[in-house]
Parts: C-alpha cells; sequence; structure tokens
C-alpha cells in the first residue's frame, strides 16, 4: 500500500470550512435558478425533511444527464423534487423521469415544485413502496440513468432493479454510501449502514457492473455517492 503520510499531515478541517469551499465553488459555478432556489424552502415549510442532495451534487447530476446522453430517468426518492428539477432540466424536451416516492405528502410537494419549473410533462411521480413499484416498471435495459437516494436498507433491492433496468453502459447513482465514515466501522450496526454494506457485498461479486465509490464534503457533511456502470 502506499505511504499515505504526507495527506494525514494537513491541517484537519470541519464542517465550516466545507461549506464555506461549497459555497465559494458555486458562486462561479452554479448560476441562479427560480425553479431551484425556492425547492428545499417549500419542503421545510411543509415539514419535510433537509436531506435532499447538495447544490454541487444537484449540477453533477444535471451535468451527469447531459454526458450520458439521458432520456429516461429513474430515481428512488423524490422528496420536494430537488433533484428531479435538476435532472430534468437537462433532460431533452422528450425525455422523462419515474420517480418512486412512499409519502404521498412529499409527492404532493413535488409535483407542485414540478408544476412551477413546467417540467411537470417530463416526470411521472409514482407512490408507495419503491422495490414493489420497481417490479411493474417494464422496459428492461432501455433506460440511461438511475439515481438512488432512499432508505438504505432498501438499497440492494433497488440496485437490482435498476441495474434490470438501464442500458449497457447506463449509470447506476446511489447517494449516502459513506454515512461520515461509519460504514466502514464493524462496530457500527445501524440498519441504514447495513443496508449499504449488503450492497457493497452484492456488487463485490457482481459481473455485471463496475462501481467506485467517492466520498464527498459539503454543504451535507462528510458522506459520498457510488457510481456504477453497467457492462
Amino acid at each position: 500500500m502506499a505511504d499515505l503520510t504526507q495527506f494525514r499531515r494537513h491541517e484537519a478541517t470541519g464542517y465550516d470550512d466545507w461549506l464555506r469551499s461549497d459555497q465559494y465553488h458555486n458562486s462561479f459555478l452554479v448560476k441562479p435558478d427560480p425553479a431551484l432556489d425556492g425547492v428545499n424552502q417549500v419542503g421545510a415549510q411543509n415539514g419535510l425533511p433537509p436531506i435532499a442532495v447538495s447544490t454541487a451534487q444537484g449540477k453533477f447530476l444535471s451535468l451527469l444527464v447531459m454526458s450520458v446522453g439521458a432520456k429516461k430517468i429513474i430515481e428512488v426518492g423524490t422528496l420536494a423534487g430537488y433533484s428531479t428539477i435538476w435532472m430534468a432540466k437537462a433532460l431533452p424536451d422528450d425525455g422523462k423521469i419515474i420517480t418512486f416516492e412512499l409519502e404521498e405528502k412529499h409527492a404532493q410537494v413535488a409535483r407542485e415544485n414540478l408544476n412551477k419549473a413546467n417540467l411537470s410533462h417530463k416526470v411521472d411521480v409514482v407512490v408507495g413502496p419503491a422495490a414493489e413499484s420497481l417490479a411493474k416498471i417494464s422496459g428492461d435495459g432501455t433506460f440511461d440513468l438511475a439515481f438512488l437516494d432512499a432508505d438504505k436498507e432498501g438499497y440492494l433491492e433497488y440496485f437490482k432493479q435498476a441495474k434490470r433496468l438501464v442500458r449497457r453502459k447506463g449509470v447506476i447513482i446511489v447517494d449516502n454510501v459513506v454515512q461520515n465514515g461509519r460504514v466502514a466501522v464493524p462496530e457500527v450496526s445501524a440498519s441504514r449502514v447495513e443496508g449499504i454494506r449488503r450492497l457493497l457485498e452484492y456488487i463485490k461479486d457482481d459481473t455485471e457492473v463496475e462501481a467506485t465509490t467517492l466520498a464527498t464534503v459539503g454543504e451535507k457533511g462528510y458522506d459520498g455517492f457510488l457510481y456504477a456502470v453497467k457492462l
């Protein structure tokens, strides 16, 4: 293993540093957008938890949609529709997102936000347990991208369904797989952590995908996402 000592010598940083860095870079790279700026505020006003992707992560999803030329997208975990809107704005006019949300209240807020953004024609919001709903979706191998950002306990089943639906060279993004480093700590046995571990164990021996985890720090703290490509 390479000697990583030099990296331990850097001054320790914390949340305030990460937030400042995110805001600094975003000030150059993310343009103000009325369709997005009020989404999380509306969610908060309706009692939704503040667990949407960060601004920079939303922009990343948008760039990913453009770079793979996506026209059909699966999303698990709609919440107020913040990540949904980021991706929908990057789709062509005939593109489509099918997004799955467990809670009817969350889905209603998302639909309102999509209407305000004039993007409802690109998005179908499906309410109910995602594992059951995903299993009913036809079109194996026809989706370009899947974004999974829901209960971690269900990640393995969501990933299997996403793999069935995306095309060869299609991309699957799984959010929140680092959990402040706790996934790598054997003593931590929280159900959400165990759900991520089950997914990693599955992918380890899966010959149908190649994947990597990218750790991130920023306005949403220390976490990371898994990036998988279907072979």
